[in-house]
């Protein structure tokens, strides 16, 4: 259906409000689009009319949710810093009761990581209940080439995305196992897409051993992973982590697009 303008019209949910499907299809519109967009690019893309899109706009403008930048084009505005920030603090929370099953099944520590820019940062951990176990801090953001989600969720982008974001990170050597030349990182991110799971080989930090899958269809680009002593994390567990991690990621994925978390305690 059109409207008077000749735009398509998006069908409004049953029960809806529809300026608020309209106002959060114009933010998500500018997220897909890079961020920023002109007025007449953007009312394309959304199917209104000039006209509505520029009064939706100038109230996200007024509201912090959009900002006007000199070439009058628009742009995501500095509100959705804050509301990213706390949004990953809850999706930590909400992941918990996923790594604590695999903590209980896999008796390792479980991770959950999101790609923050250029750099992994750490949302959520349970320990292991071992006495020698590994830890990291929530709100730690490491470099991405050498760890098992970063590698996980580098494998999932463009190449030249990648070459372009280890540009301006470098690829420092933090252990002597530490990948630091991008044509053999490269060659990594196509097995890890090919297998489905990364590994972290004491890259990061000597003797621990990490595995870790992305989870699917999430909002952000996050990743769960089993770490712990190499001595520990052999290849008969890494083995056993693969199908749990994925099952745990699928599953979370799912209950992130309903709403509704409902963990399933991991296969031992």
């Amino acid at each position: 259906m059109s409207d008077a303008g000749g735009h398509e019209k998006a069908p409004q949910r049953a029960g809806g409000v529809q300026s608020l499907e309209r106002a959060f299809g114009i933010l998500e519109t500018m997220a897909n689009a890079g961020g920023t967009l002109g007025l007449s690019q953007l009312a394309t893309r959304v199917h209104l009319p000039l006209a509505t899109t520029h009064r939706f706009v100038r109230t996200l403008v007024d509201l912090g949710y959009l900002r006007q930048e000199p070439s009058r084009q628009y742009a995501l505005g500095s509100k959705l810093i804050w509301l990213g920030e706390s949004s990953a603090h809850m999706l930590g929370t909400w992941a918990r009761p996923y790594l604590a099953d695999l903590v209980e099944s896999l008796g390792e520590s479980a991770n959950l990581a999101m790609l923050d820019g250029d750099q992994i940062v750490y949302l959520g951990q349970v320990q292991s209940r071992q006495s020698m176990r590994t830890f990291t801090e929530v709100g730690r953001r490491v470099s991405p080439h050498c760890t098992a989600v970063g590698k996980v969720l580098l494998a999932l982008m463009d190449p030249a995305d990648v070459q372009a974001l280890l540009s301006r990170t470098g690829m420092p050597g933090l252990t002597e196992h530490t990948v630091t030349e991008p044509e053999v990182l490269a060659a990594q991110l196509e097995q890890v897409l090919e297998r489905g799971y990364a590994m972290d080989e004491g890259e990061q930090e000597l003797g621990v051993r990490c595995v870790a899958v992305a989870v699917p269809r999430a909002p952000s680009r996050i990743a769960l992973s089993v770490s712990g002593p190499a001595t520990r994390m052999t290849d008969d567990l890494v083995a056993r982590a693969v199908p749990q991690l994925t099952e745990a990621a699928r599953r979370l994925s799912d209950d992130l697009a309903t709403g509704h978390p409902q963990p399933k305690k991991a296969s031992p």
